[in-house]
């Protein structure tokens, strides 16, 4: 039996509720603008760059991903991803989510790929991200090299360092371990000088974390159903 069931969000798109937690995926206001408002805007795309390497923590659905590799392709800039993920998504649950039309990529969700006007030529699969093999590199597309690691970060040796870390691990209440100062300290020995990391995690306590860590730490207006979020730079 899955231990995740089937969300609904505001704006549409969908999400997983996770029975061992207890939490959902993503905010109940709207998965896929959640994404896009914080770890796309504000963290992708924040300071124009044509070449970044990205670390995720927390793959979960594959949907920062998927944005990501969209933005990839649509700008002609190339991403290299590493994203971590312990206790993956069954087949069975990611294989029902709607990103694709509720990113208004794709009319059609019962077809694995898409062509937009957007991307000229360039398919782009949230399928492939999940059917992908774990712990090596993808050459997805062009512009997008992917790679999943089926660990928790804190036991991740690095091979690159990083200019953009997205950290989406479940609340501070339900994984405590991944939010303690030290954790950051080791982010920030992972990245490259200017490196942006976002979170949805506002906390007092996140951002004296990641002040101790070095980064500048800025507290931005969150998506819809949250007021703030947090963008840290190295």
């Amino acid at each position: 039996m899955s231990p995740t069931h089937l969300v609904i969000t505001a704006d549409g798109s969908h999400s997983l509720r996770d029975e061992r937690t207890g939490e959902t995926y993503h905010s109940i206001h709207g998965a896929v603008q959640e994404s896009r408002h914080i770890f796309i805007e504000r963290g992708l795309l924040c300071d124009p760059s044509d070449r970044l390497n990205v670390f995720e923590v927390g793959f979960g659905t594959g949907l920062n991903a998927y944005l990501s590799w969209i933005e990839a392709e649509r700008r002609g800039m190339d991403i290299c991803y590493t994203t971590v993920e312990l206790y993956p998504v069954t087949s069975q649950d990611w294989d029902q989510l709607n990103f694709a039309s509720a990113a208004g990529d794709r009319p059609d969700r019962e077809q694995p790929d898409f062509t937009t006007d957007s991307l000229p030529g360039e398919t782009v699969s949230f399928r492939r991200l999940h059917t992908s093999t774990w712990e090596t590199f993808h050459q997805l597309s062009p512009h997008f090299s992917f790679r999943k690691l089926q660990t928790d970060f804190t036991t991740y040796t690095p091979d690159m360092q990083y200019d953009r870390i997205y950290f989406d691990a479940f609340s501070p209440e339900k994984q405590p371990e991944l939010w303690r100062p030290e954790r950051f300290e080791t982010l920030a020995r992972w990245c490259n000088p200017g490196a942006i990391l976002t979170t949805y995690c506002a906390k007092g306590s996140v951002k004296e974390a990641l002040r101790h860590a070095g980064f500048t730490i800025e507290r931005l207006q969150g998506p819809p159903g949250k007021r703030h979020m947090l963008r840290a730079r190295l």
